[in-house]
C-alpha cells in the first residue's frame, strides 16, 4: 500500500508540472505607443518653460486729449453804463461786424458787517433789537440768509468804522461778529465774433475812441465774460 500511495503521488506531481507548462502567459496589458507619444509631448520640463518667450499683455498707450488754447476774442469797452455798450454794439453791427454784448464783475473793494449771531427764536432776536435800539444803536432783525433772525449792526467800507462799533458793543456787554462782504464793479463789453476780429483794424478803433469817450480794447477768451443779457 505503501509503494502504491507514494506512486500516486508522483503521477500528481507530475501532472501538476505537466499542466503548468501547458498554460499560456498571459500578456501584460501596454499601452499603445502613440498615446504615450502625445503624453510626452504634453509634458515640459521645468527647465525647457524658463526658455520659452514669455507672452506679455502689451496695453495701447491712452490717447491724451491735445491741449487745446482757449479760442481769443477781441473786447471793446470798459463802459459804467449798459447803454454805451448797446450803442458800440449797433454801431459795430452798422458795419457788417458781428458782435455781442457783455457784462464783467471784477472785485472792487471789500465792505466790513457787523452784526449779532441769531438767536434760539425769533421773539428773543426780537427783544434784543428792542433792547439795542433803547441804547440808540442802529440794528435791524436779518430776514434772509444764513443769519436770519441775527442782527444787524450796519456794514462799513473801513475795517476801522467797524472794528468801533464792534468795541462800542463788547462794552455794552455783547459779543458782535463781522463778515467781509466783497464789492464788485460791474463793467460792459461789446465781443467780438472771432470771425469779424479782421474787420476791427487799427483805423476803425480809433474812430469808435473819438466817439465813445473811455472805450478801452482788450484780447481775452471768447467765453470768459458773462453775456449780459
Amino acid at each position: 500500500m505503501r509503494w502504491l500511495f507514494l506512486l500516486l503521488l508522483v503521477l500528481n506531481l507530475f501532472y501538476y508540472v505537466w499542466h503548468q507548462q501547458q498554460t499560456p502567459l498571459r500578456a501584460k496589458e501596454v499601452p499603445p505607443m502613440l498615446l504615450y507619444q502625445g503624453a510626452k509631448e504634453d509634458i515640459r520640463l521645468l527647465s525647457e518653460s524658463d526658455k520659452l518667450p514669455a507672452r506679455r499683455l502689451t496695453q495701447a498707450p491712452a490717447e491724451r486729449a491735445p491741449n487745446v488754447e482757449p479760442e481769443a476774442c477781441l473786447f471793446l469797452g470798459g463802459f459804467e453804463e449798459e447803454a454805451t455798450g448797446k450803442a458800440v454794439e449797433q454801431r459795430l453791427l452798422s458795419l457788417d461786424v458781428h458782435s455781442e454784448l457783455r457784462a464783467i464783475d471784477a472785485p472792487a473793494s471789500v465792505d466790513y458787517w457787523v452784526y449779532l449771531a441769531p438767536l434760539a427764536s425769533r421773539e428773543a432776536s426780537i427783544r434784543q433789537l428792542k433792547e439795542l435800539q433803547a441804547r440808540h444803536i442802529d440794528s435791524y432783525i436779518i430776514t434772509q440768509g444764513d443769519l436770519v433772525n441775527g442782527i444787524s449792526l450796519g456794514i462799513f467800507p473801513r475795517s476801522e468804522s467797524a472794528e468801533a462799533v464792534m468795541q462800542r458793543l463788547m462794552d455794552a456787554g455783547y459779543e458782535p461778529l463781522m463778515r467781509e462782504l466783497p464789492r464788485a464793479h460791474r463793467s460792459y463789453w461789446v465781443r467780438v465774433a472771432p470771425g469779424s476780429r479782421r474787420l476791427v483794424d487799427d483805423e476803425m478803433l480809433r474812430k469808435l475812441a473819438v466817439d465813445f469817450s473811455g472805450l478801452h480794447h482788450q484780447i481775452m477768451p471768447c467765453e470768459s465774460v458773462a453775456s449780459a443779457r
